[in-house]
């Protein structure tokens, strides 16, 4: 039954993403917590992850979940569940839909879909930085998190707003990944 729950759950996510991985964090935590399938700590921890895993945290996301639930087969099945929905569609939009891209109503749809998919990952954005900060755990205010989440902002923004000629671009997110885990090993 583990295998059928987590083919339907993940196909849900695959099927209602919009706007990347990033948006479908929301999608995947409501799945993985209606079936139980791991605490909120365990799938914070395994969003982060997967995030500095290589591929996408869609994918990354789902394998995990497949294999702690249901070992290889259910690795296998969850990774497909979430990837055939895309797959699909982009097949069906390339056979089939190529003119209709260029419509004036489907770009308006595409367009007000933007801002809702900036609310859904801004939104969880915020949701895991309060949750890591305050964590339910032992209840009380994690404050090497803050120190963290503040130290990383600024590397990441402070650069070009302080030199922009020097800094002409933002740190890349790999040298973030890098310097946030380098981070969480000696702090924690």
């Amino acid at each position: 039954m583990v295998y059928l729950d987590l083919l339907i759950g993940f196909l849900k996510v695959g099927l209602f993403s919009f706007g990347g991985a990033y948006g479908a964090i929301p999608l995947i935590r409501d799945v993985v917590m209606s079936y139980g399938w791991m605490s909120d700590a365990t799938l914070s921890n395994m969003i982060a992850v997967s995030e500095s895993t290589p591929g996408p945290i869609m994918v990354n996301m789902a394998t995990y979940v497949g294999s702690s639930q249901g070992g290889i087969l259910g690795a296998l099945l969850a990774t497909f569940a979430v990837v055939l929905p895309a797959f699909l569609i982009i097949l069906l939009i390339m056979v089939l839909l190529k003119n209709v891209l260029k419509n004036q109503y489907v770009q308006a749809v595409l367009g007000g879909l933007k801002p809702c998919v900036i609310g859904i990952v801004l939104a969880m954005g915020i949701y895991m930085i309060i949750r890591n900060i305050f964590p339910a755990s032992f209840g009380g205010f994690d404050w090497k998190t803050l120190l963290l989440t503040i130290f990383l902002a600024a590397v990441f923004y402070l650069p070009v707003k302080i030199a922009p000629k020097v800094f002409k671009k933002k740190i890349s997110p790999i040298l973030l990944i890098v310097i946030a885990a380098i981070c969480g090993i000696i702090i924690y």
